[in-house]
């Protein structure tokens, strides 16, 4: 567990600036996905019975085309939540302007759901009220379930490539080097590293890293079981 200050200035400090969600989905998202579907064309390929030659060029452009249009994807749909929030807080801002008192009492019921009763409930809907980036800062969280921590889609989307770009690549290294038994080497790596991830991902969780590491070497080992079952079907 993250270990944080208790002091009056540290509280201050970590309540006034808090950090959001960070990257840590993005690259676990990105690592996997560059894992599972690299290998799964390795694997297709390789069951197949094409040249190495073939699994190295459509290894690289799987990381790269392929991560691209994943990092896109999510700073667009990153950048929509973030579009859509700005809407709905001009919506607010519009609803304070226009119907002042109404907003008062949405932000009475709010916080009377929180516990506060009788008067101290009425002279902190008034406090609140009393600050307008306070008042739609608490109508977007209670009235939307919206936070106010803006995203960033560009870091999640760089983030995004750059882990499905390192992942990604470790399958297709024993064909680019040219090593023998390179599909098994192949197999090989790649199980170890969806069993790296899935345990590195457990320090951010209350799962055993054990089952973290297991539950994601499974997911990733039966997508390359499928395309490399699909690929033996043509072989050449």
């Amino acid at each position: 567990m993250a270990e944080h200050s208790h002091t009056r200035q540290g509280i201050s400090e970590r309540i006034g600036a808090p950090q959001g969600r960070g990257v840590l989905r993005d690259a676990v998202y990105g690592a996997i996905d560059g894992t599972v579907t690299t290998f799964a064309i390795v694997a297709g390929v390789a069951g197949a019975g094409l040249s190495p030659f073939v699994v190295v060029v459509l290894g690289l452009a799987n990381v790269l085309a392929d991560g691209f249009s994943m990092a896109a994807a999510n700073y667009s749909g990153i950048k929509a939540e973030q579009d859509n929030f700005l809407r709905i807080r001009k919506i607010e801002e519009k609803h304070i302007d226009e119907h002042p008192r109404g907003e008062w009492l949405e932000v009475r019921e709010i916080l009377s759901r929180k516990g506060l009763q009788g008067r101290v409930l009425d002279q902190a809907t008034d406090a609140i009220t009393q600050d307008r980036e306070s008042w739609i800062a608490l109508m977007m969280e209670g009235e939307y379930g919206l936070g106010g921590i803006d995203p960033r889609p560009l870091r999640s989307a760089i983030t995004t490539f750059l882990s499905f770009l390192i992942a990604g690549m470790i399958p297709v290294l024993p064909f680019l080097f040219g090593m023998e038994d390179a599909f098994g080497l192949s197999a090989g790596m790649t199980l170890a590293t969806f069993f790296g991830i899935g345990a590195l991902k457990s320090h951010w969780s209350l799962t055993p890293w054990w089952r973290s590491a297991g539950e994601t070497m499974l997911i990733g080992g039966a997508a390359a079981a499928l395309a490399y079952g699909v690929g033996n079907l043509f072989h050449v």
